[in-house]
């Protein structure tokens, strides 16, 4: 008989074709010969999921937290033994989430500040939501850590704001030269790497194919972590993943 699989819940939606990238993430990541080598998942795309910023910030009084504890609900009776939330913002819930349930959560902030600090980063330039940054979630971690996290000028975070929200969500073209001035903006004040610290921003990572020397993509973070929970053993990640100062 075969030995159970870890069943991984991926409680998605939070945008819907950021669920869908973090799931190729790890079917293409993943060394398999066969099907059977692949990591068995249950995938909730509850795209009706409130916004996670416009809460945060206060412009919307429609609260994500019930809908997100329903899904992890339903993914728990499904039989899931491991839950992932590829989405930044949303994890300013995960305290809440963690209250009513019962299954270990990945943290996509943890596990990218664990990396980043295994990687020696002292000051780190994050690119995310208005949501994310207000919530000081990288801030924290940061601290955690012993290291400093900085965040773009009020322009700049307009800038990402816009591409997150009128491009990557739109499904339309990414002004790449605007978000790199904003990305130069941050090494010029200190930062020694730039997180991308939101999954629609790993969509335009995923066209663009930034500088893993330079951008750690929280997303792929996540896969990384996600596959090795899962007992498989990750293949095709930036170098660096794999070093043991990395892991």
């Amino acid at each position: 008989m075969n030995e159970k699989s870890t069943l991984l819940g991926v409680l998605g939606g939070l945008g819907p074709m950021s669920t869908v990238y973090f799931c190729e993430l790890l079917i293409a990541r993943t060394r398999a010969e066969r099907d059977a080598d692949h990591i068995d998942m249950l995938i909730s795309n509850r795209a009706t999921t409130p916004d996670r910023t416009a809460f945060i910030l206060g412009q919307s009084t429609d609260d994500p937290l019930p809908v997100m504890r329903e899904e992890t609900r339903r993914l728990t009776s499904a039989g899931a033994d491991l839950l992932v939330i590829p989405c930044n913002t949303a994890h300013y819930f995960y305290d809440g989430l963690k209250e009513t349930c019962r299954l270990p959560i990945l943290n996509i902030i943890e596990e990218t500040g664990a990396f980043l600090h295994r990687a020696g980063a002292k000051t780190i330039g994050l690119l995310a939501t208005d949501g994310t940054v207000l919530s000081r979630s990288y801030d924290k971690i940061c601290q955690k850590y012993g290291m400093t996290c900085i965040t773009p000028d009020p322009d700049g975070q307009k800038t990402v704001m816009s591409i997150i929200y009128d491009a990557v969500k739109q499904n339309k073209p990414v002004d790449r030269a605007a978000f790199l001035r904003v990305a130069n903006s941050l090494l010029d004040r200190g930062a020694e790497r730039l997180v991308l610290g939101c999954t629609e921003l790993s969509l335009l990572n995923k066209e663009t194919h930034l500088d893993p020397a330079v951008f750690v993509d929280s997303l792929e973070v996540l896969a990384y972590r996600t596959i090795l929970a899962c007992g498989k053993e990750p293949i095709g990640f930036p170098e660096g993943f794999a070093s043991g100062k990395e892991v």
